[in-house]
């Protein structure tokens, strides 16, 4: 905690240098000093540490005053700019809970949280290329990898090279186990075929973590987690051109007889189903945090807008109808809040999350599409054009019902959860 600490100091005081303050709108959150006590300390769900809010700060201007500028150009062109990646690592947001050891900021979950919900509330684009990177393949190979392991891969996703989390196929989506990617022993190396959909970061990765069966016979006991290197001949079959989230790359990946070295298996033969089924629900507090702040950064930009829209001598946003509106979409932010960071601090704490998760992911995504849908309608004709940036959230806000888990997954896991509780 005290090393994480001082990295975290360090951290802003070398994005403060880099980028110089400014004042930036921003809700105001409390903080509070990590203070041992015999008798624990109840803090508000809105509490952070000092630690975490520096870095939510940090990560505000890096998004503002690198990311912000690049918006529109690399929606338009469906390509992240590789300046903004780089920006990434060189700020320490690609390894937020890796070891200082590794190379990397040695934080907390909660913190990784606050960087994508930041992110979003900038780019969705940006948000999920630092999710998927630190939520899922960091901490797999944290988690599940040995020491060789973490010694020899963490460093690089720490500082240099982007990975990309390989799971579903063309028929298994939210039946994610029924993969038919398969790997088989030669020797000291596997030799991997299939191919896999959807896949985030797959443009620009360099780091792949894939799910292949070893022994089909086995059913999902016999899936595997491997981690691949572009060079060992991953071939990007198609880019997908979405409706949103269009700088992050989506992508079609062949495999013809890769041949991975056998040291590359993670967490061992057979285990890729614990794996994924663990980090998955980690993930959802993820996309909640996305979609969380993707619905906040369409309302900062839209409400300012209807109180100097003048319509019959006075702000739009002042008539009853609209500042209804408003309020209504303000509690509903604040609920999506409080479930994404519950989640998040119920993980920390080691407690159950999964149903806490499931519940955060759904929600989120169903407060991002309508807040963002409303704030395109308070911003009137200007709201629906690319101009200001606002229809973008929008577009973007679709994806959350459906990766990591639809949202009808989301509400199965929920109700599994009643049940068990109920009968």
């Amino acid at each position: 905690m005290f090393r994480s600490g001082i990295r975290a100091v360090k951290l802003v005081q070398r994005v403060s240098t880099f980028f110089p303050a400014k004042s930036l709108p921003s809700r105001n959150i409390s903080y509070t000093r990590c203070v041992h006590s015999a008798t624990p300390t109840l803090n508000s769900l809105d509490a952070f540490t000092e630690e975490e809010q520096m870095l939510r700060e940090t990560v505000q201007r890096f998004a503002n005053d690198v990311v912000a500028p690049k918006v529109r150009e690399m929606d338009e062109n469906e390509m992240m700019d590789p300046s903004v990646i780089q920006g990434l690592f060189e700020q320490g947001l690609m390894g937020i809970e890796t070891s200082a050891d590794h190379g990397g900021s040695e934080s907390s979950f909660t913190s990784a949280i606050i960087a994508i919900e930041e992110l979003a509330k900038i780019d969705p684009s940006v948000s999920v290329m630092c999710d998927v990177h630190n939520t899922l393949v960091n901490t797999v190979i944290r988690t599940h990898g040995t020491k060789e392991q973490q010694s020899k891969w963490l460093p690089l996703l720490a500082q240099s090279k982007l990975g990309s989390f390989c799971l579903s196929e063309t028929g298994s989506g939210s039946d994610a186990f029924a993969l038919q990617t398969r790997a088989k022993k030669d020797g000291d190396h596997w030799i991997l075929n299939g191919s896999k959909m959807w896949i985030t970061n797959s443009w620009e990765a360099d780091i792949f973590l894939i799910f292949a069966n070893i022994d089909p016979s086995k059913g999902y006991k016999g899936i595997t987690c491997f981690l691949v290197t572009k060079d060992m001949g991953i071939q990007i079959a198609k880019k997908e051109q979405k409706l949103g989230i269009r700088a992050s790359s989506t992508c079609t990946l062949n495999f013809d007889d890769l041949k991975i070295p056998a040291e590359n298996v993670i967490g061992g033969e057979g285990k890729g189903y614990k794996i994924a089924i663990e980090i998955l629900n980690e993930g959802r507090i993820g996309i909640a945090a996305q979609m969380l702040g993707l619905a906040q950064g369409a309302f900062d930009k839209a409400v300012p807008y209807t109180y100097q829209r003048q319509q019959f001598g006075q702000p739009v946003g002042t008539f009853q109808g609209m500042a209804f509106q408003i309020a209504q979409a303000a509690i509903e932010l604040e609920s999506a809040r409080l479930l994404t960071y519950n989640a998040a601090r119920r993980k920390e704490e080691g407690k159950s999350f999964t149903k806490e998760a499931a519940m955060a992911k759904y929600w989120a995504s169903v407060i991002a599409q309508r807040v963002s849908g409303s704030a395109i309608e308070w911003a009137g004709g200007i709201g629906f054009t690319r101009e200001t940036g606002i229809e973008k959230f929008w577009r973007d806000s679709k994806i959350g019902a459906i990766y990591e888990g639809t949202s009808n997954i989301q509400l199965q896991t929920i109700a599994k959860y009643i049940q068990k509780e109920y009968s």
